[in-house]
């Protein structure tokens, strides 16, 4: 019986590591258990809690791309790769946020898909994106 509950506590545990670790993953996660909550503003990414979402978005062609920093920390936003950000320079306008910015990208008029990440923290995946021109 010991066994069993041990089992149990384990396979909770790990579950509720999972979900934390999750809060970058492709699918926007919502409510307070990690990650952020999506904008309701087309072409809006949200930078929450550590990690960015959605981390994919498909924007018009000839449409600007904004980012909204609601986390504790600043963060300086660039387009892939790193350290040249030469992907979609465009992106490159966004840069700096401190808490409670929010600043939109040049037009992106050039179809093609743009990584974009934090350049202070480049090796964080919770905090890359990628956009898709179209």
């Amino acid at each position: 019986m010991n066994a069993s509950r041990f089992g149990v506590g384990v396979v909770v545990a790990a579950t509720m590591a999972l979900a934390i670790a999750c809060g970058g993953s492709s699918s926007p996660s919502t409510g307070p258990s990690g990650g952020c909550t999506p904008s309701s503003n087309a072409n809006t990414l949200v930078i929450m809690n550590n990690a960015i979402c959605p981390t994919t978005i498909t924007v018009a062609r000839g449409s600007q791309l904004t980012i909204q920093n609601q986390d504790s920390r600043s963060h300086d936003m660039d387009s892939d790769p790193h350290p040249e950000h030469t992907d979609c320079p465009e992106i490159n306008q966004i840069g700096f946020l401190n808490t409670g910015q929010s600043r939109s990208s040049g037009n992106l008029n050039t179809v093609r898909r743009c990584g974009l990440h934090d350049h202070g923290d480049p090796n964080n995946n919770s905090l890359k994106a990628t956009v898709t021109i179209q």
